[in-house]
């Protein structure tokens, strides 16, 4: 039932001993994690679940002032409402209150002072069993004058735990050995902390490779500690990207990891014909995004290295999101071939694209994955959006991997995802003999980490191509 659109109170002479009023809700998750949010209150018998299964009340419970602010509710809203001034509030918690239980605050006038026009009130919340949670006085100053205003709205609130979705995937990394990963030209700060945090989660061991003095100074004045790590000696970064390549094909690491040089460099050394990490299958770029909005994570792909791919090329793209995927535990990847619509039209060359792989996934050629095509980006990942057009597609709404037609609109897209809605973004490179960790300076210690791990993942479970 829908709040009623007007909040009114009673003022103190409207007031009679005996009257009530209440409210009810029912405790869910987030607002526990809202309550410790506005409040500060981390207290792990609220947050933690595994903490919370050994502690006296065997499971999560509320705080016990959430309760409370029901009581409070009710006071500021309906018995007296807009224009009470709360004096003191006496509270007794008697049972906990747990994820799913129905509170009922109900607040009862019990004595009244015309003098001061002050209100005593019983107060009390009980659970859907009927017992009494919270037993307690409130005394506050009734309003003198009628208050009726418009019922404000209050905002739509999204919680998200930043790295939630990259959880899950780097546990499930920490379960092998650490990938030899070659970081190329570590020569800064950013990139010798993001190999050493790296290492001490037990993602990688870090083989630097690039020029020792330029390592060591960087190390030195970040206050690092290099012992144990292998440093690999290269005179500048153009050799350090060829001699990580080398130490690549030799099989003496499983993975690259850019440093403190451009991406066009380590890309050219991966690309050399003769001396790279080249395969049969076209090299590409995937975005793993934590968005705050979406229910799980989300690939993106490429934004990165193929300016305007060919549609062979594209084949190449979308299997490689789709290796990675299934190497992160997604059995089956829903793929959208994005366009700016839904319907094929010769006019739209990025939607004939889209329609020749859906037919090129049917004939085996793209394999592993569910692909539709085209898909404009509102129906490819809102069930709504689907819904209002009619759209019938077992990706539409759910899509695990976005292809984008080119890298101009892909680099648009991730970078709006990240910096509007609030994503984070790992990237990796596949499609060579390894698959190589592309950083950026303005990463977090999350998104390094999730970068290593799905280099790790993709190194053990899938293999390179």
């Amino acid at each position: 039932m829908e709040p009623p659109r007007f909040i009114e109170n009673r003022t103190f002479d409207e007031i009679a001993v005996g009257d009530t009023a209440s409210l009810t809700r029912t405790l869910q998750a987030q607002d526990i994690s809202l309550f410790a949010l506005a409040s500060g209150d981390v207290n792990p018998a609220h947050l933690d679940r595994d903490y919370a299964a050994t502690d006296r009340f065997h499971g999560v419970i509320a705080h016990g002032l959430w309760g409370g602010s029901l009581i409070s509710a009710v006071l500021g809203t309906e018995l007296p409402g807009p224009g009470t001034v709360y004096l003191s509030q006496s509270l007794r918690f008697l049972h906990p209150v747990r994820i799913g239980d129905t509170v009922t605050a109900r607040v009862t006038v019990r004595a009244k002072e015309a003098a001061d026009q002050r209100v005593r009130l019983d107060c009390v919340c009980l659970n859907a069993q009927g017992e009494t949670v919270i037993t307690g006085e409130a005394e506050v100053l009734a309003p003198a004058d009628k208050v009726r205003r418009p019922r404000v709205l209050l905002p739509e609130v999204h919680l998200h735990e930043r790295g939630v979705h990259w959880k899950p995937m780097i546990a499930a990394a920490r379960r092998f050995a650490p990938a030899l990963t070659a970081v190329v030209h570590p020569c800064d700060a950013v990139s010798l902390e993001g190999a050493r945090a790296a290492r001490e989660a037990g993602l990688i061991v870090p083989v630097l490779v690039g020029p020792r003095p330029k390592i060591e100074a960087a190390a030195r004045a970040a206050g690092l500690v290099l012992d144990g790590i292998e440093i690999v000696d290269a005179p500048h970064s153009h050799a350090a990207a060829e001699k990580a390549v080398s130490l690549a094909r030799a099989g003496r690491v499983t993975a690259l990891m850019k440093g403190a040089l451009h991406t066009d460099e380590i890309l050219a050394a991966a690309i050399a014909r003769a001396t790279g990490l080249r395969t049969e299958r076209r090299m590409s770029h995937v975005y793993a995004l934590d968005v705050p909005s979406y229910p799980k994570p989300l690939f993106l792909t490429d934004a990165a290295v193929n300016i305007a791919p060919s549609l062979e090329e594209k084949r190449d793209i979308v299997q490689n999101a789709i290796d990675l995927a299934r190497a992160l535990g997604i059995t089956q990847p829903k793929v959208a071939i994005l366009s700016a619509v839904e319907t094929v039209s010769t006019k739209l060359g990025s939607t004939l694209d889209a329609a020749a792989l859906c037919k090129m996934a049917g004939r085996g050629q793209i394999t592993d994955g569910l692909v539709d095509g085209p898909l404009a980006f509102d129906t490819a990942i809102s069930r709504a959006a689907a819904a209002a057009k009619a759209l019938v597609s077992p990706v539409a709404g759910e899509a695990d991997i976005l292809v984008v037609p080119d890298l101009v609109s892909g680099n648009m897209l991730a970078k709006q995802l990240i910096h509007l809605a609030g994503a984070d973004a790992a990237g990796l490179l596949l499609g060579a003999r390894v698959p190589i960790i592309l950083t950026s300076r303005s990463d977090s210690p999350e998104v390094r980490l999730a970068s290593c791990a799905l280099a790790q993942l993709f190194a053990h479970r899938s293999g390179t191509p």
